[in-house]
């Protein structure tokens, strides 16, 4: 498109009556076309989660002014996807108009790139909005505000001027904010640590057993619930004082209106099941009455990955599944190595339309309790995915599940299953997985290393394939580390002052904890050399026995643990692999990690090369 058209598409004066005249802005500019005139990746912040997840700041114009803008996380995929870039023209959907510092700034929650209206240099000669905001605020993004400043800590947080507009498909109806006695009530999507004073209307779709913790710097106890609306959830969690406050206010399945204070901080992922950015700690002047219309909002929220997906599902993700019951395993016990406490489980298996089955394991009276006939729908809402015997499931603690829900997925998977799923075949995702990927119709082929370099594997897509290689380094700095005893957690585990190793994920504190393989090597063949990931299942493949033994060697013994390293190294291996682009810092560079490895099958080796040799026709 000319630049004159694309021009012409631009709202002129929106950004300013975004933040001048938030009342008919949704009248006068419903939905504001704007230019992209820069795109900065923010450093990534380190908090108590761990690394947190990637921001982007972009600048738009609407050729009479320019504004500084966060993109918010659920809004990446334009980035991921290259469809913004400088110059490009954006459809605004939803977003929210606040001030950090004293300057305003927007907070994109959803847009739509104008691909139609092309990429141009930047129009028109735009100037920085500069109008006071009506209420300085100062704003935190994990610990640092918009500008990378860290705020004062005896600075008062002000309330804070916010226009919220969620129209376009941004929210289906839902998300839109509305009023509540004399608080507007705003949708969860839109809650972020820049938003100071809102309320939300929202249902409690799970709550937590009220829980204690014991330190070295004392003690303490909490419970938290899952927080839903139309437009998506939020985890929020009471401590000591507030856990006495509101937990027995708080009942599941109950509806509430739930009003600010309260802090929105980033959430700690290894905590939650949910998909927020965000999570909430209640305060003790949190104001929480009970909805009188308790219909409005939907029982419960499900973002489903079908059975053939978990392929290509990162291990220990926490995802929702939905699937029928084909069958139904008797209650076992298995014993935990250190504090010898039995824990019940039950096996179930689920089958979907992709034609795929998988095995989901619940736990402790969720098992013990479980009553469901084979030939049932089964939601799950929380299972994490493990790799172990292909892929499998576990119902997290904080996970939930439904027998028979009523949804749209559930309905249509009854009527598949009573028209011809009984007599379908269903894959397995156990067992050998080049298999796996033939019967999906995904090639997993065998490439050696200048192959996976050359062909840019991991570069767009996750890629999976085989290597059959030589180790010939592996590092010794770091090679395992210290995990939680539990059967169904691998979280790193922290050393006491009483001695003891505490779980932060379990709650729990143990004698000693569980090592586990984090392994990088250096594999070479007739191409070149590759660095690999691998963690505990292919550690004890490599180094032929398990990360706490070699910890206890390297205690004792550093002469063994020397040859144990040099044993592995020249061997040879067929390694399956995954290739995936990751983010460190601002660089990007592709991880191979290692999903299995096994030895060499040399007489296979040799039928194959020659079932190769025969391919080619040799002329005289």
């Amino acid at each position: 498109m000319s630049v004159t058209a694309a021009q012409q598409s631009i709202t002129r004066g929106a950004l300013e009556a975004i933040f001048t005249d938030p009342d008919n802005v949704d009248q006068r500019y419903p939905v504001p076309i704007l230019q992209c005139l820069q795109i900065k990746a923010l450093a990534p912040q380190a908090g108590p989660g761990g690394q947190q997840p990637e921001r982007y700041r972009i600048v738009l114009s609407d050729i009479h002014n320019y504004v500084q803008c966060m993109l918010a996380t659920q809004a990446n995929h334009v980035i991921h996807d290259n469809s913004l870039v400088r110059g490009a023209l954006v459809r605004i959907k939803s977003y929210q108009a606040n001030s950090v510092k004293g300057k305003n700034i927007l907070i994109i929650l959803d847009l739509q790139v104008a691909t139609e209206l092309g990429v141009h240099d930047r129009i028109g000669d735009p100037q920085a909005f500069e109008a006071k905001p009506q209420e300085p605020a100062t704003a935190a993004i994990g610990g640092s505000n918009f500008y990378g400043v860290k705020p004062e800590p005896s600075a008062p947080v002000k309330s804070e001027p916010m226009s919220s507009r969620m129209g376009g498909g941004g929210g289906g109806g839902g998300g839109a904010s509305y009023s509540h006695g004399n608080n507007v009530v705003s949708p969860i999507e839109s809650l972020s640590p820049y938003a100071h004073k809102w309320t939300i209307k929202a249902r409690v779709s799970q709550k937590s057993d009220i829980k204690t913790w014991h330190k070295a710097s004392g003690e303490g106890k909490l419970f938290s619930v899952n927080l839903l609306d139309e437009s998506g959830e939020i985890k929020a969690t009471g401590f000591n004082d507030q856990c006495d406050q509101f937990y027995d206010l708080l009942q599941e399945g109950q509806v509430y209106y739930i009003s600010s204070p309260a802090r929105v901080a980033l959430a700690k992922k290894q905590f939650s099941n949910l998909s927020n950015d965000y999570e909430l700690t209640l305060d003790r002047d949190t104001a929480i009455e009970k909805a009188e219309d308790q219909s409005s909002v939907p029982q419960v929220r499900f973002n489903f990955v079908t059975i053939q997906e978990l392929q290509s599902v990162e291990k220990d993700a926490t995802i929702d599944v939905v699937g029928v019951l084909k069958d139904v395993g008797d209650v076992s016990q298995i014993t935990s190595k250190t504090t010898n406490k039995p824990y019940d489980k039950r096996e179930l298996t689920l089958v979907d339309n992709t034609q795929f089955s998988v095995r989901v394991t619940i736990w402790g009276k969720t098992a013990t309790a479980f009553a469901a006939q084979p030939e049932s729908i089964v939601a799950f809402k929380g299972v994490k995915v493990s790799d172990f015997d292909g892929r499998s499931l576990s119902l997290l603690s904080s996970g939930t599940m439904t027998v028979d829900p009523d949804i749209e997925e559930a309905h249509r998977l009854k009527g598949w299953y009573d028209s011809q799923g009984r007599t379908d075949n269903f894959a397995s995702h156990r067992g050998n997985m080049e298999s796996l990927g033939a019967a999906t119709g995904r090639t997993d082929q065998t490439k050696c290393i200048s192959q996976i370099k050359d062909e840019g594997l991991g570069m767009e897509n996750v890629d999976w394939f085989t290597l059959k290689a030589t180790i010939v380094y592996i590092k010794q700095e770091t090679f395992a580390y210290p995990a939680c005893s539990n059967d169904t957690c691998n979280k790193k585990v922290n050393e006491q002052a009483d001695g003891t190793w505490r779980c932060e994920k379990c709650e729990v504190s143990h004698p000693k904890p569980n090592y586990r393989y984090i392994l990088s090597i250096n594999v070479n063949d007739h191409t070149g050399q590759l660095w690999l990931s691998c963690f505990d299942d292919v550690g004890r493949i490599i180094l032929g026995m398990s990360a706490d033994d070699l910890m206890e060697l390297k205690a004792n013994d550093d002469e063994r643990v020397e040859s144990t390293f040099q044993n592995a190294q020249c061997t040879k291996l067929s390694f399956r692999c995954r290739a995936k682009m990751d983010t460190y810092g601002e660089n990007q560079r592709i991880r191979y990690s290692v999903q299995n490895a096994s030895p060499l099958d040399f007489r296979a080796e040799a039928l194959r090369l020659s079932d190769l040799i025969k391919q080619f026709s040799i002329s005289s």
